[in-house]
């Protein structure tokens, strides 16, 4: 099977919202489902896809001829490149009312397992499914990453007790989908909206690496960087609830230039910056990188994917997005994850 089969066969499966385009640039599905992140009369979908398109790259093939490696180390974490593929909640709202995204978890943390890198998994409203997704992670080399919804505090630090036997590698909070109208009372009163406060309590808890999701400015980002983040997620679920907020490739230069080199909450270590959103493509994730991110997340292309032949069709995808790195590492000149920089982009 290869990546064209996949979208073929995706097209017979995945229910009547997504139309499986070639590109998924968030246009045929506009505004009529929650997942591609739109809100009328924006699309903050199809603005995450373009603001990738509208950075360019710069070809140099003035170096030595020597092979390319894709891998690096992030939190602890060694992974054979520098993506982790991303969360979704319920699959049965957005395409079939029989899908279950328990089964899309196991299926993308055993191809995650094959291809040497992680799966961030988050549960909804739906509780019962982390009991499935932690058994998926011990079986496949305790590569999952829980990713928990804005509740309270004491409800989120009741989620992360589920692991005292299997600590994952990271764990991992959202903040911005506190403005979702189903999350609005996610977990009873106190949920939504975080502090500094709140976070570092989470922080403590965790007793892994703790990352932030939904960091869209450089002043947000240093309010999760004062929490204690060991790294922050760009990505942009705001958009779901507010037309004409910015894209992420938009808002990751600012972030970069105010987080870098920060220590995390005073301490050694600077805080990683990860970003999410529209992107599509090895190319995509090269520029994320110049730009000065240290890994990238994708979802829907991943989820498409799974409709399109499970676990073998999230593989193909992932070798996809590996020889679009490496064949623009080759030609504009890096040849470790490290050779890149913004020399090799222009706006």
């Amino acid at each position: 099977m290869n990546y064209s089969e996949v979208l073929e066969n995706a097209k017979k499966r995945i229910g009547p919202n997504c139309k499986v385009c070639p590109v998924c640039n968030g246009l045929a599905c506009g505004n009529t489902m929650p997942g591609p992140g739109s809100k009328a009369p924006g699309n903050g979908a199809n603005d995450n896809f373009k603001a990738w398109r509208n950075i360019k790259l710069n070809v140099d093939t003035f170096v030595p001829n020597t092979p390319i490696t894709t891998d690096i180390e992030l939190l602890g974490m060694k992974l054979a490149m520098p993506l982790i593929t991303a969360p979704i909640g319920s699959i049965a709202m957005q395409f079939n009312p029989t899908d279950d995204v328990a089964d899309f978890n196991e299926k993308c943390m055993a191809a995650c397992e094959t291809r040497g890198i992680f799966h961030a998994y988050g549960n909804g409203r739906d509780q019962r499914i982390w009991d499935r997704a932690i058994e998926s992670g011990k079986a496949h080399n305790n590569n999952g990453i829980p990713v928990f919804n804005p509740g309270t505090n004491e409800g989120i630090m009741g989620l992360m007790d589920l692991y005292k036997d299997c600590l994952p590698q990271a764990m991992c909070v959202v903040v911005d989908s506190a403005g979702l109208p189903h999350l609005k009372t996610f977990n009873g009163k106190g949920g939504g909206t975080k502090t500094i406060e709140d976070l570092r309590e989470l922080k403590a808890y965790a007793k892994v690496p703790f990352i932030v999701k939904g960091i869209m400015s450089a002043r947000t980002a240093l309010k999760a960087v004062e929490a204690g983040a060991d790294a922050i997620i760009v990505s942009n679920h705001g958009g779901r609830v507010l037309s004409d907020t910015p894209a992420t490739a938009e808002v990751l230069p600012e972030i970069v230039d105010a987080v870098k080199g920060v220590a995390v909450d005073g301490s050694r270590g600077a805080c990683k910056i990860l970003v999410d959103g529209g992107i599509r493509s090895g190319l995509d994730v090269f520029k994320a990188l110049a730009m000065g991110a240290d890994a990238c997340l994708i979802c829907r292309p991943v989820l498409i994917s799974y409709y399109g032949g499970g676990q073998e069709g999230i593989e193909i995808y992932l070798d996809k997005i590996k020889a679009e790195l490496e064949d623009t590492m080759y030609m504009c000149g890096a040849r470790k994850i490290s050779d890149i920089n913004e020399t090799m982009i222009r706006f």
